[in-house]
């Protein structure tokens, strides 16, 4: 949100100040501020991860397996179940037509638990943890 901000900060700062030399000091201090906020934000919002992943409570440290496992599961049924349970009804002779769900809606949270978890695969091969846990 920080990044939409700066170039509109930055435009009033053509009305308001004349010296080009200080226009462009200004902007590059307020990049700069926003970019630490930004930094500040997602630091703190590992920290709070790294807590939650270490809580003894599955309804703590549980929530991301939950959502991966919920998804997952999602996904077999959309492609692979119910396709072989409409399959097999109607070979046998009794037609049926099984719910259908959003699909858009589970692919956004899949793909960034995926695209998460692509990042925790590369963190693994480049030796950053080992992956036990205390």
């Amino acid at each position: 949100m920080l990044n939409l901000l700066v170039p509109a900060v930055s435009g009033l700062l053509d009305k308001f100040i004349p010296d080009a030399d200080e226009k462009a000091k200004l902007a590059h201090e307020i990049s700069t501020l926003a970019e630490k906020q930004a930094h500040e934000s997602a630091m703190a919002q590992i920290k709070v991860n790294q807590e939650e992943a270490k809580h003894k409570s599955t309804f703590v440290s549980g929530w991301r397996p939950f959502i991966g496992w919920t998804c997952g599961t999602a996904l077999a049924y959309h492609f692979i179940i119910q396709p072989l349970l409409v399959f097999v009804f109607t070979v046998t002779g009794q037609p049926v037509e099984l719910p259908d769900f959003d699909m858009g809606s589970l692919m956004t949270v899949l793909m960034g638990m995926l695209g998460l978890g692509g990042l925790r695969t590369f963190e693994k091969f480049k030796g950053v943890d080992n992956g036990k846990r205390s």
